[in-house]
């Protein structure tokens, strides 16, 4: 009887605890893992590179969302991070280059990091979140409930101090560069490391030295000790910046040998596209800073670096180095994790801020609006998603602010550019957008624009003017159009072929709804659209007659847009150019009144820049379209 009954008691215990246990777990706070990666490209076995050997992050992908078509908004270090720690596109946060810094521009801007800090996390930053030149050095103060841990907080393992020049552990090129110091002492230099760089300061770096030698190592070993040491009575906001696979590329001999040089293979593509815009190139910088006996940097007639092959496959082999040595430091994080049991509620975010040439167009940087340039890793894993998710529509690092809100359950700033990619964590299959957006400014005042599908990029160089401002087609300095399906290595650009003219127009659109929603300060997405069931509009449809003569006030076309999304651009266009003309609205207007109105001003639009075709022409490209449609509504 006793039996029975201290039976029945443990059953009732259980039955008890249970409900109460997920309840518990359901309102625990998730921890966030949050891993950037300066200047990766997705050179990554999961992201689709077979030449990479990157075990870690490639098992970090089992059950995790990976992003194969994420954009970042502006290929440069400073302007990347700001961008994607404010959730704001470049132009709002107006940090474009490598000094402006973020609270001059945007003094109160709320960051990530903040963000969650102001909700309960304890945020704790170690190597490189922000690049140092765009915030205070505290590494934006704000954003951490404890001071930040800078690289010269960093230990090292015995027998060595602090890299040369940051970067150099070889003894070679130590002894080289100790002697330039004394050098510049001698002669009272007084930016000593300017005067060494000046010098001598190679590419690249293969060195029989311990992982912990080089400053990423020791980011790693630090970011192991603050787990190892972590409260988790508090949920917390833990970010890992690594600093390589960028320049120089360096890395412990061991990841050299992972490779065999005489695999490399060289770019396919060195030279310009055919029927170049010349401003999305550049030449040399930052490659060129790199100095060493053997290597020379010589620009041929059209503006491009030629390297000799033996230098070229030298590189590659050390980006790829550099990229196996960071998978390991990030494998080092990742079981510390685990043998905490941390991984079980910890939302793991990994991320580079933005690609890397490796000669393709004989470009050796970021820098640019093409595709090595632009696109660059995302990855979500959600402890709670037992599946691995791969997400080819377009994604952009200012969705990861509204993103991780989401998964957290804290409320999301209304101000944010980007949207939540919770859906396609889900795996429930949906677009997040149509297109995303980079930028790379070019000199003269010109900004190039950069439209990203999942089969096209269309850039718009404009001249003297950021999206926040009407765009009109005096503008407009130079356009691309490349096709990733028919040329995925860039070699056309196909802008003025005429059987992408078609194709033209809805990029012209595209560029035009989303230039109208900067201007406006609201992006089109569906949550924020206009649900009124009445709006008013002018009968006076001037401005659409008026609209080739302004990129902005195109139509968009219902073949890339839903119907509320046609119906918050048209409020969008009437708030802004009909009300601005002094164009007085007559009538309040029913939605279906709206969509008439719509498709006569869409019909202007179209026969007046499709006049050139036939009639038969015209109901092919039709048939076309609505095979398009299907396809994008699949």
């Amino acid at each position: 009887m006793q039996k029975r009954n201290y039976s029945i008691s443990i059953i009732f215990s259980i039955v008890f605890f249970i409900p109460f246990f997920l309840l518990s777990q359901e309102n625990d706070k998730p921890n966030i893992l949050f891993i950037s990666i300066d200047d990766l490209k997705p050179s990554i076995g999961s992201f689709g590179d077979e030449f990479a050997i990157t075990p870690n992050i490639d098992k970090l992908s089992e059950n995790a969302t990976v992003f194969l078509n994420n954009q970042t908004q502006l290929a440069i270090c400073a302007a990347s991070r700001v961008s994607f720690m404010t959730g704001l596109r470049p132009d709002k946060t107006r940090v474009w280059d490598l000094k402006t810094k973020m609270r001059d521009m945007n003094p109160d801007v709320l960051t990530l990091p903040e963000h969650f800090k102001n909700n309960g996390y304890q945020t704790i930053g170690v190597g490189k979140i922000y690049d140092p030149r765009a915030v205070d050095n505290g590494r934006d103060r704000r954003s951490w409930s404890q001071p930040f841990i800078t690289q010269n907080k960093l230990t090292f393992p015995e027998g060595y101090s602090f890299p040369a020049g940051g970067f150099y552990q070889g003894k070679e090129n130590r002894e080289i560069r100790g002697k330039l110091r004394q050098e510049a002492i001698a002669k009272g230099v007084e930016n000593i490391n300017k005067y060494e760089s000046e010098r001598y300061k190679p590419p690249y770096e293969k060195a029989d030295v311990p992982d912990g030698a080089y400053v990423d190592g020791a980011i790693a070993n630090k970011a192991v000790d603050v787990l190892e040491n972590i409260d988790t009575s508090q949920p917390f906001f833990l970010a890992v910046g690594f600093k390589r696979p960028h320049l120089p590329f360096n890395a412990p001999t061991k990841y050299w040998d992972l490779y065999n040089e005489d695999q490399i293979q060289l770019a396919e593509f060195q030279t310009k596209s055919k029927n170049p815009v010349d401003i999305a190139y550049k030449g040399g910088w930052e490659i060129n800073s790199y100095k060493m006996p053997g290597i020379e940097y010589n620009e041929n007639e059209e503006g491009l670096l030629i390297l000799p092959d033996d230098i070229q496959r030298k590189l590659i082999h050390g980006y790829y180095a550099a990229t196996s040595y960071i998978d390991a430091q990030v494998g080092k994080v990742m079981a510390k994790l685990k043998e905490k049991g941390l991984e079980k509620n910890t939302i793991i975010v990994l991320w580079g801020d933005h690609g890397f040439h490796l000669g393709d167009h004989s470009q050796w940087t970021k820098h640019t609006n093409f595709e090595q340039s632009t696109r660059s890793p995302l990855l979500i894993k959600d402890p709670t998603i037992k599946k691995t998710v791969e997400v080819k529509s377009p994604t952009e690092f200012i969705d990861v602010f509204p993103t991780l809100c989401d998964l957290s359950n804290i409320k999301i700033p209304d101000f944010l550019d980007g949207i939540s990619l919770r859906p396609q964590i889900l795996g429930q299959g949906v677009s997040s957008k149509i297109f995303a957006v980079s930028q790379y400014p070019r000199h003269g005042g010109i900004m190039g624009y950069s439209f990203r599908t999942k089969s096209h990029r269309y850039t718009v160089w404009v001249k003297n003017k950021k999206s926040t401002e009407p765009i009109y087609i005096e503008d407009i300095y130079a356009e691309e159009l490349f096709d990733y399906e028919n040329d995925p290595l860039e070699t056309e650009n196909k802008i003025d072929y005429p059987e992408y003219s078609r194709l033209k127009m809805t990029f012209q659109t595209l560029a035009a709804r989303f230039f109208t929603s900067q201007v406006i300060n609201k992006p089109i997405v569906a949550k924020d659209v206009i649900k009124t069931e009445k709006i008013i509009v002018s009968r006076n449809n001037k401005w659409a007659k008026e609209r080739s003569k302004v990129i902005s006030q195109y139509i968009v076309s219902e073949m890339l847009m839903n119907t509320k999304q046609a119906t918050f651009l048209e409020q969008a266009l009437y708030e802004k150019y009909a009300r601005n003309n002094e164009l007085t609205a007559s009538k309040d207007l029913t939605k279906e009144e709206v969509q008439i109105i719509y498709r006569e001003t869409y019909s202007i639009a179209s026969k007046e820049l499709l006049s050139k075709f036939t009639k038969k022409q015209f109901d092919k490209i039709a048939e076309i379209e609505k095979e398009k449609i299907k396809e994008l509504r699949q």
